[in-house]
């Protein structure tokens, strides 16, 4: 393996993981030369479906460029990068389960969203708003309402501020 930091190619593994439910094997390394430490995955190469975008054009799934969309959503927010990289894995396996060879890039943005709903309700918003294209504050606000379970009814709510004097 190649360093990333001077490029030398003789490294020390330190640490092997198995991540994924086993599907990846995470490997910390130390660089010979330079001493630094780097790390490193590996997996199974599979036979990846095929996205079929808004436009009509297909393209190989990438799911280095889904994490890269979600990650962007969960700027600043408490998610840590194995939980979105273990919600891209489901949605690999999920696509890859099924006979179909080609995926519309709406189901997969809607699996997206169906898991990113329960890991971070502001990451969940940030990607909707991208994902469903809103034009304006309403169409925004629609979509807040529809996470609300339980609105308060505030007319129903009593307070007497005249009972404590």
């Amino acid at each position: 393996m190649k360093c990333p930091y001077c490029g030398h190619t003789e490294d020390r593994v330190s640490d092997s993981r198995q991540i994924d439910d086993g599907e990846t094997i995470r490997r910390r390394r130390e660089c010979l030369h330079c001493k630094q430490r780097f790390t490193t995955y590996e997996k199974v190469e599979k036979a990846n479906f095929v996205v079929i975008k808004k436009d009509g054009s297909r393209q190989q799934f990438d799911r280095d460029k889904l994490i890269k969309g979600i990650l962007k959503s969960c700027i600043k927010r408490p998610v840590a990068i194995e939980q979105i990289e273990n919600l891209v894995t489901q949605i690999e396996i999920l696509n890859n389960n099924t006979p179909r060879k080609e995926v519309p890039s709406k189901e997969i943005g809607e699996q997206v969203m169906a898991r990113l709903k329960d890991i971070d309700q502001v990451a969940y918003i940030r990607f909707a708003s991208v994902y469903k294209e809103f034009e304006d504050l309403q169409s925004f606000t629609k979509e807040l309402q529809s996470m609300v379970d339980v609105k308060p009814d505030f007319e129903k709510i009593e307070t007497d501020f005249s009972d404590d004097e």
